[in-house]
Parts: structure tokens; C-alpha cells; sequence
């Protein structure tokens, strides 16, 4: 069972390199070996919406890992399905970061693959992240409108091929997440809870924590996310499946838990409210793509539709034809349907807009 150090405040930056102090990472990276820095780059959006990894979370990590010698860092990711990597490197700050220190930045969605053996199957993953002398995970503690919540296991997603991510949706997300997470087993995770949105994976309801926490096993820190967010492993299943697969242990105990600081104000235990659960009740859902369905659960949001068409959405509807609205490509065989893959929130709004009469 490991150690998780954690400690509050609001410079990423410095608290990033206080937690590598504290559990001295420098101590997992191979001989001569390489970092490879893993952030939450889902979409292009800002850090203090609540989706992304904040870019004083990398400059950290660069700084520490520089002045403790190691030579080769660089920072891989792929943005999810229908979004460009490099413009979200750009809107998260990475640009700059990356040019200060001299660090590249790849974007996996244009990296080899290799096909690797998991408790589920072959998966293809990118090599940059196999290939790591280190892999640093640094995820954003955040809800998900499909597995709940995401953090350590779940960021992992990102060293996939697009293809790949597709083909996790088909397979119902859980046992594929926790497949991956037992065959990528990063070493080092640093978890960016500064203000995630605890509903929506692509944020615009930031929930300021202002805490940050750093351990070396994946499916443990994200048990402890599950208990920071009030959540029980029961609503997260991919968490005790990754450590029935070997990825980790899902044991936290209060003496697992090392404060470096105390808050000046301690944040209240918060929990998603439900939202996106509560809007999306009645859809239709078969294999849908992350991307699709955080767009029609945005729509949703964003607008009043309610006793009109049935809505569907989702991979397990191409190729069918049924009578209501369809969301994305794959479900163009509908009554009507907006198009896309995946369809913008602006563009299901207006469909729904239409279909309420509006």
C-alpha cells in the first residue's frame, strides 16, 4: 500500500514540485532513463474552466526532473475524438511552457502503436507512452457525464489511437479503462484537484479545491478521488475491476495520507450533482463516444427539451434506421439527426430548438 502526499494552495507550480520533493520522484526514473509527462488535455479548454491539466502541474514536473538530471522529458497527449491536440496544447498554455523549457510536446493522436496483451484482449497503445523510461500520469480529478468520475485511470485514455478510443465506447468504457490501466500501470501520478468540474468531463463548473495529492499507484489514487468527491467505488466500477486486473489496490487507509500544508479554509466534501444522469435518463445510448455525448448532455443543459422525440445516440445505432432524433454520424438512419462526428452542444441545440418548436 503507498503513501499519497497531498497539500493545498493555489500555485500549481510550486505545489507540484513540493509533492515531487516529498515522495522523491526522481527515485523512479530508470538509469539514463526518460520522462514522459501525461496530461488531461480533453478538449481545448482552460484549466480554470474545470477540464484540463494546469500548465504549472508540467513546469513543475520539467523543473524538478531538470534539476535532478534527467535529460530526456517530454510531454505526449491526445485530445479526445473530434478535437485537435495542438490547438488545446495552445489554449491550455502548454505552448508556452514547452518553449520556455525546452520540452517537446507530441501529440499522440500522430504516434505509432503497438498492440499489447491485457486481461481483456489486445489493446493498441501509442508507444511514446510504452516507451517511457517513466510515465508520468497528471490527471485532473473531475466528473465524467458516462463513468462518473475521472481521474488517474481514466486520463490514460489519451495514449490511445482514435481508433482505439472508439472501440473502448463499443466495449461500455469500464473493463477497457481498467484493462488499460493495469497495462500502462504508470509510476507516478500527480492528481490536479485545484477546481475540476465534478460533472462535466469537458468542464464550465469549476469546483475550486485548491488541492493537489501525488502517490505511485493509479487505482488507489483514484479510490481517494472517489472518497474526495463522495463517491463509493460501487459508482465508479472501472476502479475495483483495474485492481482486480492487477493494475493496483483499492485500499486508502488515514495513514496512507500525508498532508504537507493544512488549507487555510478546508473545502466541504463535494459530490457531482447528478446532472448529467438526471438530463440524459431518457436518451437512448448504445456505444456512444465521450465526445458526442458530453455535446448532447452540454445541449441539454444549455436548453429546455422535454416530451419531444425520442433521442438517440451512439455507435450501436449505425447502420439502423428508428423513428426519433439522432445524435452524430452514427445515427443518421433517425427521423431526423444532426450531423458530425461528434456534432458540436450549438449544433444538437438548434435540433432540439427546432424539434420543440422554438
Amino acid at each position: 500500500m503507498g503513501k499519497i502526499y497531498q497539500i493545498y494552495g493555489k500555485d500549481a507550480h510550486e505545489m507540484t514540485l513540493a509533492l515531487l520533493r516529498a515522495i522523491n520522484a526522481i527515485s523512479l526514473v530508470p538509469k539514463n532513463g526518460s520522462v514522459a509527462l501525461k496530461p488531461n488535455l480533453v478538449i481545448a479548454g482552460t484549466p480554470e474552466s474545470g477540464s484540463t491539466t494546469h500548465p504549472g502541474v508540467l513546469s513543475g514536473c520539467i523543473e524538478y526532473f531538470k534539476a535532478e538530471g534527467v535529460r530526456n522529458i517530454s510531454v505526449i497527449e491526445g485530445s479526445w475524438i473530434g478535437d485537435n491536440t495542438m490547438r488545446a496544447m495552445r489554449t491550455a498554455g502548454y505552448d508556452a511552457v514547452c518553449k520556455e523549457y525546452g520540452v517537446p510536446f507530441y501529440d499522440l493522436k500522430r504516434d505509432s502503436v503497438r498492440s499489447v496483451s491485457t486481461p481483456i484482449g489486445n489493446i493498441d497503445i501509442c508507444c511514446r507512452a510504452l516507451d517511457a523510461g517513466l510515465l508520468v500520469d497528471l490527471p485532473v480529478l473531475k466528473g465524467h457525464g458516462q463513468t462518473i468520475m475521472t481521474c488517474a485511470l481514466k486520463n490514460l485514455k489519451g495514449c490511445l489511437p482514435d481508433y482505439e478510443k472508439r472501440h473502448f465506447h463499443a466495449m461500455g468504457l469500464q473493463k477497457p479503462i481498467a484493462a488499460l490501466g493495469a497495462a500502462l500501470r504508470p509510476r507516478l501520478i500527480v492528481v490536479d484537484s485545484i477546481c475540476g468540474d465534478l460533472d462535466f468531463e469537458e468542464g464550465g463548473n469549476p469546483v475550486e479545491t485548491n488541492r493537489m495529492y501525488v502517490g505511485t499507484d493509479a487505482v488507489q489514487l483514484d479510490a481517494y478521488g472517489c472518497q474526495l468527491m463522495g463517491l463509493s467505488l460501487s459508482d465508479v466500477p472501472y476502479v475495483s475491476l483495474a485492481e482486480k486486473y492487477g493494475g493496483g489496490s483499492t485500499a486508502v487507509a488515514p495513514e496512507d495520507i500525508v498532508e504537507l500544508n493544512q488549507p487555510t479554509d478546508q473545502p466541504a466534501v463535494t459530490r457531482p450533482s447528478g446532472i448529467v444522469g438526471r438530463l440524459t435518463c431518457g436518451v437512448q445510448a448504445d456505444s456512444a463516444c465521450s465526445a458526442c455525448f458530453a455535446a448532447l448532455a452540454r445541449a441539454l443543459y444549455n436548453g429546455h427539451y422535454s416530451g419531444g422525440p425520442e433521442i438517440h445516440i451512439g455507435q450501436g445505432f449505425k447502420g439502423k434506421t428508428f423513428e426519433g432524433i439522432g445524435i452524430g454520424q452514427c445515427c443518421a438512419g433517425g427521423t431526423c439527426f444532426v450531423a458530425g462526428c461528434p456534432p458540436t452542444a450549438e449544433a444538437v441545440l438548434r435540433l432540439l430548438d427546432q424539434e420543440m418548436g422554438n
